[in-house]
């Protein structure tokens, strides 16, 4: 771990794990404590997750730097986690323009933690609400003060469907989501699914729910399409992380996942 103290807000329990402090540690970073490190190594018992974690933080870049070069200078990430390791704003800078990043977790401790990873980044901020709540999310103060919804915007929702049970409604809820947006706007998603390896899905819905956890929800393709709604499915369509518009470091096309990738555009 990081022997840096700069990302960890006064009073943290280090005791008690993160999902956000936990996928850091999947990804290979170095912001986590021990109890984040134990779940960690709970969930790869019984799923590739290091390789489904680097799967997604690859796909996000291939998407912001695609949205970048589209001209979206605006972004919204839902379940966002800590702000490191190749994030949005990083990604989108690359692209030399201003561009404008709202982070979204609902965890206390991930929004303490990116407050401070934060501090001093211009065009940057946290919202700590609950994705189910999306006038929460889109009313918030910084949201209003960083994101102009006359202009289009990138709202990514890579790796929060598994969260959403189906009595949260998340078709509804994305719908909401996707009425706020302007023409031109994007929706980005990745979601976990069953349609490559349902058996390594049920063992770890089964993990979850053993360890008191409350489960995830993978869905199937036909379910994940449901919540790009009326967007404009973008070339390639719905297809496995990997195969998402691959590069030299993604894999190739013929790679298989245990996420679905997609990116729709509101006409």
């Amino acid at each position: 771990m990081s022997t840096s103290v700069q990302w960890i807000p006064e009073g943290t329990d280090r005791t008690s794990a993160s999902a956000a402090r936990a996928y850091d540690y999947l990804l290979g970073g170095s912001h986590h404590f021990e109890a984040d490190r134990a779940l960690g190594d709970q969930v790869l018992s019984v799923l590739p997750a290091n390789v489904m974690a680097r799967q997604n933080r690859d796909l996000l870049g291939r998407m912001v730097r695609h949205l970048t070069g589209a001209g979206v200078r605006q972004f919204i990430e839902l379940g966002s986690g800590l702000p490191v390791m190749g994030h949005v704003h990083e990604i989108a800078g690359e692209s030399g323009r201003a561009c404008r990043v709202v982070y979204v977790d609902n965890e206390p401790a991930t929004v303490g933690h990116a407050e401070l990873l934060l501090r001093g980044v211009p065009g940057t901020a946290v919202v700590g609400a609950d994705v189910r709540d999306p006038a929460a999310v889109l009313r918030a103060d910084a949201t209003r003060e960083l994101i102009d919804f006359t202009e289009p915007v990138a709202l990514l929702m890579l790796g929060v469907t598994q969260f959403l049970h189906d009595e949260d409604d998340p078709w509804g809820l994305t719908a909401r989501y996707r009425a706020a947006l302007p023409a031109g706007s994007h929706l980005a998603l990745s979601c976990f699914t069953w349609d490559n390896d349902p058996q390594t899905m049920r063992k770890t819905v089964e993990m979850f729910r053993s360890s008191g956890r409350t489960p995830i929800v993978p869905r199937t393709g036909d379910e994940v399409r449901r919540l790009i709604g009326d967007f404009e499915l973008l070339d390639p369509g719905l297809v496995y992380a990997p195969r998402w518009r691959p590069d030299a470091t993604s894999g190739s096309e013929t790679d298989r996942s245990n996420l679905y990738a997609a990116l729709a555009r509101k006409q």
